[in-house]
């Protein structure tokens, strides 16, 4: 049995708290302050590219994820951003009359707040507000099941509260482990000075290196094996744990929740012609993801750096699909993945099931016009349609630069049969007139110099 942990100040995720089953009674405001714009975006990933009740509802979304009660949502159109409490002095006398009318105990305002438009809203509403990437934060720290994951989570919550150290609203203080401003990371660390924070933070970053040692042994030996990763990657709720669970058989979280998976999670998977991957399932990604989290998780993101494919799953149902994607698209960048890499990327069109059946023409048209290279595979991962096409894209980009031979193997000779097998991909199957087995195998360029030594006469035929 292995020794618990002793040090307190480590997180270790926990039941609900009574903070928990208070945040499902706490009664919430969300408010979405956009930006009025005029002319196109100067990128295709601006706000501007986005609708604004798409945008209103992925923030809810985010608020029900850790169960709060939402009394209403609304928009806010804004010329400019004030420095002192992001709106206007009219819209903020507004707000302050719903939050009395409504009795709201929450505000949560779909932007990026600085410290003092934080406690100038704060004052001048009479409520808690938190803003997108506390919210983010706060759902993180809540799903992180690894002490990996929590200890990522912590780093960027620290990161975030170093600029913040201001006691939580009263009616929210409670000591507790975790993260949020419905408890954590521990009032007692809110009230602590910066100098504390920075040592927490700094053995921290001391772990995650130790972490990531050991993360780089798991791939070494991987590599041995080897198999190649297949990752999973998509905006947050594209359907990526449920195609993780189709492909493998799996039983990870997938439900119509943000951010349902937070730890990665890797199971082999088998290819049609019976060779072997790793199929790696990771984070959702968001529009406005907290610097501090890309930071933080790209341990997390290290099977997406280096996998020989990606499965870029969208969900071609959601009116917003087109922006997600580009918001996957430059998160990737950011990782160093060029994501028009059509001999690495697959964009899997998911949720095919929820498509109208002129909307599903539309998209197979679109679909059929793209080069090989870059043409996307319309699945549902609920029902399994198209799953059999999917493999066998993710089959054709793995065989790219790997050589196809004939090769004879005579009748008695089982335990080669069996090498070939174990570590080749069988394409054909025959038997001549002796009895001999003639097969048509593809085999990774690692593994070609044993297949020469095995069978001298062995031929390539592409």
């Amino acid at each position: 049995m292995t020794e618990p942990d002793k040090r307190k100040d480590v997180f270790q995720p926990s039941a609900p708290s009574s903070a928990d089953e208070e945040g499902k009674n706490t009664r919430v405001l969300v408010i979405g302050p956009y930006l009025a714009t005029r002319g196109p975006p100067e990128r295709s990933g601006d706000h501007a590219a986005r609708d604004v009740a798409a945008r209103l509802d992925e923030a809810v979304g985010l608020a029900r994820a850790i169960d709060l009660m939402i009394v209403r949502a609304m928009p806010l159109g804004l010329t400019a951003i004030r420095p002192a409490t992001y709106l206007g002095s009219g819209k903020v006398e507004e707000l302050a009359g719903i939050v009395k009318a409504d009795d709201i105990e929450l505000v949560v305002m779909d932007c990026a707040l600085s410290p003092v438009q934080q406690r100038n809203l704060e004052r001048a509403l009479g409520a808690k507000v938190i803003d997108r990437t506390g919210l983010i934060l706060d759902i993180f720290g809540r799903r992180a099941r690894t002490r990996e994951g929590s200890l990522q989570v912590e780093l960027a919550h620290l990161t975030y509260q170093k600029s913040r150290l201001v006691r939580s609203w009263t009616h929210l203080e409670r000591q507790r482990g975790g993260f949020g401003f419905l408890g954590g990371p521990g009032e007692t660390q809110i009230e602590t000075d910066r100098r504390l924070i920075q040592e927490r933070m700094s053995r921290i970053e001391r772990d995650l290196e130790q972490v990531k040692r050991t993360r780089a042994l798991h791939r070494e030996s991987r590599r041995r094996v080897p198999y190649p990763i297949i990752a999973l990657v998509g905006y947050t709720n594209a359907g990526k744990s449920t195609l993780f669970n189709r492909l493998s058989a799996a039983k990870v979280m997938a439900e119509d929740l943000l951010f349902a998976t937070l730890d990665p999670t890797a199971r082999a998977i088998e290819l049609p012609h019976g060779s072997k991957a790793i199929l790696s399932d990771t984070v959702g990604f968001i529009s406005d993801l907290p610097t501090m989290l890309v930071a933080a998780f790209r341990a997390t993101l290290e099977d997406v750096i280096e996998a020989d494919v990606l499965l870029h799953v969208r969900d071609v149902s959601h009116g917003d699909t087109e922006a997600q994607a580009s918001d996957v698209e430059t998160i990737l960048r950011e990782l160093g993945i060029d994501p028009t890499n059509g001999q690495r990327l697959i964009e899997v069109w998911n949720k095919a099931d929820l498509l109208a059946p002129d909307d599903r023409a539309k998209l197979d048209n679109l679909a059929s016009r793209r080069p090989a290279d870059l043409r996307p595979v319309l699945v549902s991962a609920l029902s399994g349609e198209g799953m059999d096409t999917l493999l066998a894209a993710i089959e054709t980009r793995l065989a790219r630069g790997r050589g196809i031979y004939h090769v004879i193997v005579e009748p008695q000779a089982g335990d080669v049969l069996n090498w070939l097998y174990e570590e080749a991909e069988i394409l054909d199957r025959r038997s001549d007139d002796e009895g001999r087995i003639l097969l048509a195998v593809r085999v990774a360029e690692a593994k070609q110099p044993r297949l020469l030594r095995r069978f001298p006469g062995a031929k390539r035929i592409r």
